[in-house]
């Protein structure tokens, strides 16, 4: 019997593009986040008025302090979104003293809700062609319209900044990249069995030759977030015993051994999420390598930052463990979680909400999460379910966005191909019909 030809790896050159993410020589002296609006309306409001001649170059653009009533002009500035059900601090104490306990609902929008458009000059309320559940705290947009009686911005149209330039693609053969999210290693739902599985598809120890040939071609593995679950009872901020100790570290071992099987074989970027032992605040920074002493022997172990950017073979990739969009979800509407992330492009921003509702880093001097150039693959973590899309933009940009499941729920890892920038699901069920 021949004994089979072992199979070779293809390879992709990579870069890693998170040097925009990392805190370092920041010096935080008490700064507010006023800041990081500031930065992010100038720089939002030169793109926009760049866009504006080719939108109405017949109306003129003016500041808010500079509206005049019945008089058509453009606007540019900061949303505000007031929200009625928007948790508060206050809300601790009024619970203290209320009979009727506080509803913490998933989604806090509310008929009443309203937008504030809002500059260095001034603010004032939106009404009008705006709808105020498609918007959220933080949006930088151009709006047309006109001041009433009652001091209110009546808006007929609304100007986005749109998706970025895009560069060319020129990948030409079929290499892939494999995504996880949501591991929780130590969790409840996390299935050791699953998880090998996976790793054994992905090293080429499962399956037949055709299928082997195929795990040869995938070039990465991304790891987006929540790879590992820690009790509560450990992070409640009381001391820790002595016998309590050992187990906290137990799923960052477990994780640590299993994933030592993935980078012997192929390059690993590690991503933090909300739930692993990293910062908690926006930009998350990468998980030391100290917590994986087998996996970061390899130089094919990238611990990498949240948000992550980065390039394979001229595909550029964009990608976040999910909490820009969890939030998005909580103080706004869309059909479903992909529309969510075409916002954020068209809004050339990853995360708007911050800092408002969602944790950031105060930056004095820049805002990290603007988006300068278009992705081709924007990718999410930790989400209910796998969704893609292909998004096309009007000046021939084309996207994949793609959703990705929380793998101990589902079982689900998402893999791209390089090519065409197609994608299909890797699914891993360990249980048996009778």
């Amino acid at each position: 019997m021949p004994v089979p030809k072992p199979m070779e790896r293809k390879q992709a050159a990579y870069s890693n593009l998170d040097e925009r993410y990392a805190i370092q020589g920041e010096k935080y002296q008490g700064q507010q986040y006023s800041h990081i609006y500031f930065t992010r309306l100038h720089h939002m409001r030169n793109l926009l008025h760049a866009l504006v001649p080719s939108w109405k170059p017949q109306l003129p653009v003016t500041t808010v302090l500079g509206l005049e009533e019945g008089k058509d002009c453009i606007i540019v500035g900061t949303l505000y979104k007031h929200m009625k059900l928007k948790p508060s601090i206050l809300d601790e104490y009024a619970k203290e003293r209320s009979a009727i306990p506080l509803v913490k609902p998933h989604n806090f929008m509310h008929p009443d809700d309203h937008l504030i458009l809002e500059d260095e000059s001034g603010r004032v309320t939106l009404a009008g062609a705006i709808p105020p559940a498609a918007f959220v705290t933080g949006v930088v947009v151009a709006l047309h319209g006109k001041e009433t009686s009652a001091g209110n911005f009546l808006v007929e149209d609304v100007l986005e900044a749109g998706l970025p330039p895009q560069t060319a693609l020129s990948s030409a053969e079929d290499k892939y990249v494999v995504f996880v999210s949501g591991l929780s290693v130590g969790s409840d739902t996390f299935n050791p069995l699953q998880f090998q599985l996976l790793i054994d598809h992905v090293t080429g120890h499962l399956g037949d030759e055709n299928e082997q040939s195929i795990a040869s071609n995938i070039v990465r593995v991304v790891v987006a977030g929540n790879s590992v679950h820690i009790s509560p009872r450990f992070v409640n901020g009381q001391t820790v015993a002595s016998k309590d100790q050992s187990r906290i570290a137990e799923p960052i071992k477990e994780l640590d051994i299993m994933l030592t099987q993935l980078v012997a074989s192929l390059p690993v970027d590690m991503m933090p999420g909300c739930h692993d032992p990293a910062n908690f605040s926006l930009p998350q920074q990468p998980l030391h390598r100290c917590l994986f002493s087998g996996a970061s022997t390899y130089n094919t172990f990238s611990s990498c930052s949240n948000p992550h950017q980065f390039e394979l073979d001229s595909v550029q990739f964009l990608g976040t463990s999910g909490q820009n969009i969890d939030d998005l979800y909580k103080y706004s509407d869309a059909k479903d979680k992909l529309e969510f992330m075409e916002r954020t492009l068209r809004w050339r921003h990853l995360a708007p909400t911050a800092p408002n509702s969602l944790g950031c880093y105060p930056y004095t001097d820049k805002d990290p999460f603007l988006v300068e150039s278009c992705p081709h693959v924007y990718f999410v973590g930790n989400q209910d379910k796998y969704e893609t899309r292909l998004l096309e933009g009007p000046e021939k940009q084309k996207v994949r966005l793609i959703s990705i499941p929380r793998f101990s729920e589902s079982g689900v890892a998402v893999m791209l191909n390089l090519r065409n920038l197609e994608c299909s699901t890797l699914s891993f069920s360990t249980s048996f019909d009778a």
